[in-house]
């Protein structure tokens, strides 16, 4: 009579993109996987644009999905705007743009609702010899042989097996915004929405590119532009202040958009007419409800810790501006799942893993920080301010932004 070893088991704690890849990754691998998200309801339109990079076509198809032309919008071109609406700088650049949720509905419609459990909020990890355990707040408590931190920012994996880590405030401050393709005034549509757009404000930057509509639908008139403007905002007056809601309350590294005062959103509608290219301010104009995400840097000090590892932004938060977050996640998912592959020694696949991708990480915050360097409110010396300068005009940020060839 013969036997059948167990599957191994991977707890994956975090439902969204990071967490669906590492999900798919191990499966192919052979792992029982079971992904919990800390979410009661399912994940749907939780971010806005994200940019692809050839090894986030690599991944999906590593994993067996196969976007073929589904996975955004072609950009051929990207184009810079001076404050008069003037072209000042344009160069091509074939890309392809697309959404948090277009990418996300792919891999979670591939993966089985009963191997995805939603409302399960960590609140503590356990491990030993012989495998590691997850304790939710529903009283719930899970074992696995691997569990993987993919729970972002705030990861609850990352407070239970590495501690306290602080994230360092960038500075600066995004608002972001999705207009529908029908609310353009055509003016602006003519000059930016089929390009990668910029425009260039002293100490600040505004950059857009075209995405999927409503639906994931791709279809002209039926897209959607989506832009990030990047603003200084000092630390210690501004940021609060940006961060305070009707009731008085300043809420902590983020404020959800709809407390979000009206005053404030009055006040940078009023700042894009006066700075922007007209181009730009029209996209800011039509914008029903922009959002704002202070900047932030995140490093994990380690990313494996016995049989538990950390990926994406549990393990590093990046600025935005290399346009890869997703990319690395992904990177991230694929590299540990290949390394646990054939070894019943996890937590020294795990020592490798991090080996591997702390020094990625670390390149691309560095990355990060010197495409952002000249956006941030303060810089110590006149040295730093010049070097930041040399990397503001038109030609270094579009042959630099959302790129990976560093």
């Amino acid at each position: 009579m013969t036997t059948t070893a167990p599957r191994r088991r991977a707890l994956v704690i975090g439902g969204s993109i990071g967490g669906l890849f590492a999900a798919h990754a191990l499966h192919r691998h052979g792992w029982d996987v079971q992904v919990f998200e800390r979410s009661a309801a399912e994940l749907s339109g939780r971010g806005a644009g994200i940019v692809t990079h050839p090894q986030l076509w690599q991944a999906l198809a590593h994993i067996g999905l196969d976007p073929a032309d589904r996975l955004g919008v072609p950009v051929a071109r990207r184009v810079t705007f001076a404050r008069d609406g003037r072209v000042i700088g344009s160069r091509p650049f074939p890309q392809v743009t697309t959404s948090w949720d277009l990418v996300f509905r792919q891999l979670r419609a591939a993966w089985p609702d009963d191997r995805y459990a939603l409302g399960r909020s960590l609140v503590d990890v356990t491990q030993d010899d012989t495998g590691i355990s997850a304790r939710f707040a529903d009283g719930t408590c899970v074992t696995g042989d691997v569990l993987i931190g993919a729970d972002g920012l705030r990861s609850s994996v990352r407070q239970a097996v590495v501690g306290d880590v602080a994230s360092t405030y960038a500075g600066y401050v995004a608002w972001r915004g999705l207009v529908a393709e029908r609310d353009v005034p055509a003016a602006a549509h003519s000059d930016i929405f089929d390009v990668f757009g910029f425009c260039l404000p002293p100490g600040e930057q505004f950059l857009g590119y075209p995405v999927a509509g409503p639906g994931d639908d791709l279809r002209r008139g039926h897209r959607q532009y989506n832009f990030v403007w990047y603003r200084p905002a000092d630390e210690a007056t501004e940021l609060p202040r940006l961060l305070r809601d009707a009731t008085g309350h300043v809420h902590t590294v983020s404020i959800p958009p709809p407390l979000i005062r009206d005053a404030i959103i009055d006040e940078m509608r009023a700042a894009a007419e006066a700075i922007l290219a007209p181009q730009c301010a029209a996209l800011v104009a039509a914008t029903p409800r922009p959002f704002l995400q202070p900047i932030y840097d995140l490093e994990s000090p380690r990313l494996a810790v016995g049989r538990a590892a950390l990926i994406g932004d549990a393990a590093f938060v990046v600025r935005p501006h290399p346009g890869a977050g997703v990319t690395k996640a992904a990177e991230d998912a694929i590299t540990l799942a290949a390394l646990l592959d054939g070894t019943d020694d996890v937590p020294a696949a795990l020592v490798r893993f991090a080996a591997r991708r702390q020094p990625a990480g670390a390149r691309m915050i560095e990355r990060a920080r010197h495409l952002g360097a000249y956006l941030q409110a303060q810089r110590r010396t006149e040295a730093e301010r010049a070097a930041a300068e040399r990397h503001r005009t038109p030609e270094a940020v579009m042959a630099e932004t959302a790129t990976l060839d560093f």
